[in-house]
């Protein structure tokens, strides 16, 4: 599998580098806040010392347009896909660490499922934020060398990945709805696919473990 940059054009289709901030102070309280799990990945929607950074008014009101958002994290150990989310926003990723993400485009699912021969890998450098956005198929990045953690800042507009909403089913996709503003494709040999998540990925669950450094 190719693994392209964030500053390839083939990016643009799916984000963009956001620019003009001091991301200093953020990353050093995300290090120093954030665990690093030794296997898998943790999720933390909202922690509280990075809501408290001046940048996170600055990214509500600029990035987000003055809409509430929520600053957490997404760190661990992990090179498969087992599943692709999309959000009714963008999301901000920045990571104190290199990341690798594996993206789709909403548009490249058909009747509701995607083949994950759509996925492309893009590799992101640590201290560089971008913007995914909200047309994008993602999930939790993966590490960038074999057995090796990393840690990512997530903002997303607040309340997203909280509890799911009790509905009812109109359509397909309300069958993909897995958390407030979280609609997810699980592959179907993946964690959450056994945990009752909706199987819409078919093709291989991609693993670049093997095409890591050490």
């Amino acid at each position: 599998m190719k693994i392209y940059s964030v500053y390839d054009p083939e990016f643009s289709n799916y984000g963009k580098i956001v620019e003009g901030y001091d991301f200093s102070e953020l990353l050093k309280v995300l290090d120093e806040v954030s665990p690093m799990p030794t296997e898998g990945t943790e999720y933390v929607a909202k922690q509280p010392e990075l809501m408290a950074l001046p940048v996170a008014k600055e990214l509500s009101e600029n990035e987000f347009g003055g809409m509430p958002v929520e600053l957490g994290w997404c760190n661990g150990v992990n090179t498969v896909m087992n599943g692709l989310e999309y959000h009714r926003c963008s999301e901000l990723n920045l990571g104190t660490t290199d990341l690798i993400f594996l993206l789709a485009k909403r548009e490249d699912m058909v009747n509701g499922r995607l083949d994950s021969s759509c996925v492309k890998a893009f590799l992101c450098p640590k201290g560089v934020m971008v913007e995914t956005f909200a047309t994008t198929l993602h999930y939790a990045p993966c590490s960038t060398r074999k057995n090796q953690g990393f840690k990512m800042l997530v903002v997303l507009a607040d309340g997203t990945n909280g509890p799911k909403p009790a509905i009812t089913i109109k359509n397909e996709e309300d069958k993909l709805l897995a958390g407030a503003n979280k609609w997810l494709l699980a592959h179907p040999d993946s964690p959450e696919a056994k945990a009752g998540a909706t199987v819409a990925i078919d093709g291989p669950n991609i693993d670049i473990y093997d095409i890591l450094p050490e």
